[in-house]
């Protein structure tokens, strides 16, 4: 019996939300005093050996270079879970997971609990606090199952490293074809990719054009951030639709998250407020944003986006 850890690459390096869910997992693995075990589908990936200072006593690699459709995924981590007889599956909530931890949940005959933001409680069986109500509260759920399926919300848990190395070996299996036809794949360009962001600075159509986003890209660069967009903007093809952010695109939960003349439509909030501290600036102060930010800030975007650059150049 073991904990199995889905660890996502990009560039052939970890993600900062698998290392999360592999601290998690380590965390999970040392209460029952369990083996941890990371799969990884990657051709390219390198010194997976490195998994082991987070927790992770052993990789299995699964080489394969086909566009991973959820259903791909789900086969093979289903087909790890069972060789190493795993009890308890930890992947990191993105949006891929969201559609592979259901399929999950039928090939293991696992209970699922998705959007998890702390550690089992086990004085009463195995018992998990999840985020509901798009963040907007919380419950504790029991899970009787034989075997877990856990997704982990982005920043719930801190990365913790422990000096250790693992092994490493290839799981050797046939890769299903998917069911779903790719016939294209995108990636996201940039310094910070806005799912693994921990600052986020988004901006909408108070920015009244494309030639305006200067200026929010200043301000992203300045705080080390990724930069979004809410829907209107990226329909307008004012910003690639890979920064749309929202209840129909990319749902984040940084630490930090600025909106800058963003009215803050439900559809919006749905995809951002989990994250931890939002602040919001917008020269409507009746602008529906203000209900849900820590900080707010009425005035013109033009005025104060170049300001509050200038005040965090001069405090760094």
């Amino acid at each position: 019996m073991a904990i199995l850890v889905y660890v996502e690459t990009e560039n052939g390096s970890p993600k900062k939300s698998s290392l999360e869910a592999a601290t998690y997992g380590a965390a999970v693995g040392k209460h029952l005093g369990k083996k941890v075990v990371a799969v990884v589908a990657e051709n390219n990936a390198a010194n997976l050996a490195t998994l082991g200072n987070y927790g992770i006593t052993e990789v299995l690699q699964v080489k394969t270079d086909q566009a991973l459709a959820s259903d791909v995924v789900a086969a093979i981590i289903a087909e790890a879970a069972q060789k190493i007889s795993a009890e308890v599956v930890v992947l990191s909530k993105t949006t891929v997971i969201d559609a592979v931890a259901p399929i999950l949940g039928i090939k293991l005959e696992a209970a699922v609990a998705s959007n998890v933001i702390a550690l089992p409680d086990f004085a009463n069986g195995f018992v998990v606090r999840k985020g509901v109500f798009t963040g907007k509260g919380f419950a504790d759920v029991k899970l009787e199952s034989n075997v877990k399926v856990l997704t982990i919300k982005k920043n719930a848990v801190v990365v913790q490293t422990t000096g250790g190395s693992a092994s490493v070996a290839e799981l050797s299996m046939t890769v299903p074809a998917s069911a779903v036809a790719v016939t294209e794949v995108q990636k996201q360009t940039g310094d910070i990719l806005l799912p693994e962001a921990d600052l986020v600075v988004s901006a909408g159509r108070g920015m009244k054009g494309a030639e305006n986003w200067g200026m929010v890209e200043e301000l992203a660069k300045t705080l080390g951030a990724a930069t979004a967009c809410s829907k209107p903007v990226s329909d307008m093809d004012w910003r690639p639709h890979h920064e749309h952010v929202g209840q129909t695109g990319i749902k984040v939960s940084p630490n930090l998250y600025i909106a800058l003349g963003i009215s803050g439509a439900i559809q919006h909030l749905a995809g951002v407020n989990s994250s931890k501290v939002i602040v919001v600036v917008n020269k409507d102060p009746e602008a529906p944003f203000f209900k849900s930010a820590d900080y707010g800030i009425v005035g013109d975007v033009f005025e104060v986006i170049p300001k509050l650059t200038a005040a965090i150049k001069s405090a760094m």
